[in-house]
């Protein structure tokens, strides 16, 4: 059994938002389902940090789940992204994966889980200098509570610690010190973010902070195709 990543995979089966409109997603969905499937087995994971669903409600993310559930080989354990906008409490995602047989997706939410010799560990994160982020202090102390919290979970099981993000905690002139100071004080030595796409900066994509190294896993930079996780060195 293998883990993977891929994140941004920007669902949209049942609302008209099409990504096929920029440069690079065309058949996007198609691609991926090929990539996913001749790399990962049912007895894999994969974990998509961020940005599922275009959906508004569970109704509308229901024909995504449905496709993400039964049509992608794998388990899949995903986080939330800044347009996850049908994100809701533990217990009501819970019931919407439960009461439609999405039996094969996890909610990665103040929580941890093991996989193999992996623990899985992780929150949204934020950007810290978008400029529509109201109280972006308050957000950020949010979030990096919610990654203390997964993070301290991920202690309590065996295997190397994986932390993933949505936002980018930093790039190559910003550091969101807030989630810097969470990550370096647990064992982490990996962490994986998306958000960011289109043509990226390598010196965006791949970062070395410390002990840790930070790699971007967005799907039109991975080029709709998961990323295997291997242990760190």
């Amino acid at each position: 059994m293998s883990l993977f990543v891929i994140g941004d995979p920007h669902f949209s089966l049942a609302v008209d938002k099409p990504m096929d409109i920029f440069k690079g997603w065309t058949d996007y969905v198609d691609r991926l389902k090929d990539n996913w499937n001749k790399i990962v087995s049912e007895e894999d994971s994969v974990v998509i940090p961020g940005d599922i669903s275009w959906a508004m409600n569970f109704k509308e993310a229901q024909a995504d789940f449905r496709f993400l559930n039964d049509e992608l080989n794998g388990t899949k354990y995903i986080l939330k992204g800044n347009h996850d906008y049908w994100w809701n409490t533990m217990n009501k995602m819970n019931a919407f994966l439960n009461e439609n047989g999405f039996d094969k997706i996890r909610i990665v939410h103040n929580n941890a889980y093991q996989v193999e010799d992996f623990v899985i560990a992780g929150t949204r994160g934020w950007f810290y200098d978008d400029s529509a982020a109201g109280d972006v202090h308050k957000v950020i102390l949010r979030e990096a509570g919610r990654l203390k919290m997964s993070l301290a979970e991920a202690t309590k099981l065996q295997g190397e610690i994986i932390a993933f993000l949505h936002y980018p905690p930093l790039n190559e002139n910003q550091r969101c010190e807030e989630l810097l100071e969470v990550l370096h004080s647990f064992p982490v030595r990996q962490c994986f973010f998306g958000h960011l796409h289109g043509f990226v900066a390598p010196g965006c994509a791949k970062i070395e902070d410390g002990d840790i190294k930070f790699s971007l896993v967005s799907a039109d930079y991975l080029r709709f195709t998961p990323r295997l996780i291997t242990q760190s060195e």
